[in-house]
């Protein structure tokens, strides 16, 4: 499997541009669902099915690591991917666990500075919008939009009405609407006339309650965040081994925390 078997061009653009963190928990959790539906499509027991999840946990390891070294995730921007030929099921085993070691620490340590990349919206507020974005659905379903297209506009308004739910509004949900509608949606001149002011009338609510939120709130003492550590206490150096009288998979061992 390569890249655009674990991800697609579209999910890429969406990935959050301001924060690598949040990019790179997002790019696992896609490519880590397509893993189990390619796995779980092979698990049939017919000939060289195996042989084909192999490639397919070999490919993940590879884009994942791939990511990291993009976005300077420690540990795994210092990890070098074994050579296809001595890749195994235990290295899979214990790359996947590690990595889930790693993102329940990345995510638990944003959890508690939501703020900074959200905003607190009203219960009245909240109504407003669930109002435009119905007028907006209305809008897209009676018009000529290619039927994928507007598919995809539905799909991003669902998405945007979900992240409204939440406790706080992100940002980064708000940018991306405002890229995907405030853009002439379909090439349609017509129906991007139409959108428009409605889109519009979406963010300027957000913006009156960012500005609420932001004159209610206080500023946050500024702590230093925790280090994210390995799941396992390392005494020393020492590299890796695939397996017995095999030659090292990897040249460094992850800052001394943690071996794959």
């Amino acid at each position: 499997m390569i890249i655009f078997d674990f991800i697609s061009q579209e999910e890429i653009d969406d990935l959050p541009s301001d924060d690598s963190e949040l990019a790179f928990t997002t790019f696992v959790r896609i490519a880590q669902g397509r893993l189990r539906d390619r796995t779980n499509e092979l698990s049939g027991g017919q000939e060289g099915d195996w042989h084909q999840i192999e490639e397919a946990r070999y490919g993940f390891m590879n884009v994942v690591v791939a990511a990291a070294k993009k976005f300077e995730i420690e540990p795994f921007v210092t990890l070098e991917v074994p050579r296809l030929e001595n890749f195994n099921q235990e290295i899979h085993r214990q790359f996947k666990h590690d990595l889930d070691h790693y993102l329940t620490q990345l995510l638990l340590n944003n959890s508690g500075g939501g703020k900074k990349g959200s905003v607190f919206v009203s219960i009245e507020t909240k109504e407003s919008i669930r109002t435009y974005i119905h007028h907006l659905k209305a809008t897209i379903d009676k018009s000529d939009i290619d039927e994928s297209k507007k598919e995809r506009l539905m799909r991003k308004l669902s998405e945007f009405e979900a992240e409204l739910e939440k406790k706080r509004l992100s940002l980064v949900a708000v940018a991306m609407f405002s890229i995907t509608f405030l853009s002439a949606p379909g090439g349609i001149s017509a129906t991007y006339e139409q959108i428009v002011p409605i889109a519009t009338r979406v963010l300027r609510a957000v913006e009156e309650a960012k500005v609420a939120d932001e004159e209610n709130s206080r500023l946050p003492v500024q702590e230093v965040p925790k280090a994210i550590t390995g799941p396992r206490a390392i005494v020393g150096k020492r590299n890796i081994r695939a397996k017995s009288g095999q030659r090292e998979t990897f040249s460094q061992d992850l800052d001394d925390e943690i071996p794959f």
